[in-house]
């Protein structure tokens, strides 16, 4: 049966259809444009009570039912848990995957996610302590990423679903105006994470 995939063109969005390819997963996308307030009619409400993008309708769910499913987060793990790809069975291994995960849910999105939204504000006096302040924490999260990318691969042992989640977001370094050339070790994961064809799939699905 085919997924059915509630998405638009944002790092959120794209960690999910990446995940999709990866997985080799059949799906159907669902445009949900954020641009005209569509996420905002009830049907999606349904389906995604917190009105955001994106969501997931899968046909073929736990026991053979219908689920659906929100929060790119736990879409991740469902699919992953799904397949059985990209996140560990032991228990212990998937401790670092969980970890670098919510690493991204709870900080990296959230804090460049606000960089996004001062750098679109018009007065340069209501973009200044925003900016000031959301910059040097995304920054300081890049740095940790590069940090644990030193001495790993991945983010979290193999190549799991953290990976799909972080890339997202780096994938907009440009637009949070971060260079890569100060993260080496992440310049280098992104580089090899955007040279898998899965990946080139998921990023050439059509979002908008």
């Amino acid at each position: 049966m085919t997924i059915q995939l509630f998405s638009f063109d944002t790092p959120n969005g794209r960690k999910i259809s990446v995940a999709l390819e990866e997985m080799g997963l059949p799906y159907r996308v669902n445009i949900v444009d954020i641009t005209k307030d569509e996420q905002f009619d009830p049907d999606f409400l349904a389906i995604s009570p917190n009105n955001k993008i994106p969501a997931i309708i899968d046909t073929d769910g736990p026991g053979g039912k219908t689920v659906s499913i929100f929060e790119s987060g736990a879409i991740l793990l469902y699919l992953a848990e799904k397949t059985g790809k990209f996140l560990p069975r032991d228990a212990a291994a998937r401790i670092p995957v969980f970890e670098w995960l919510m690493f991204q849910v709870g900080g990296f999105g959230p804090m460049p996610g606000q960089v996004h939204h001062f750098l679109g504000l018009g007065n340069e006096d209501d973009q200044r302590y925003g900016l000031a302040r959301f910059m040097k924490e995304t920054a300081r999260l890049y740095q940790v990423m590069d940090n644990r990318l030193k001495t790993h691969t991945f983010f979290a042992g193999d190549l799991s679903v953290a990976d799909f989640a972080m890339l997202g977001w780096v994938w907009r370094h440009l637009r949070h105006q971060v260079d890569l050339n100060d993260y080496p070790s992440v310049k280098r994961w992104y580089e090899m994470m955007m040279n898998r064809p899965g990946v080139q799939r998921g990023f050439a699905v059509a979002l908008k």
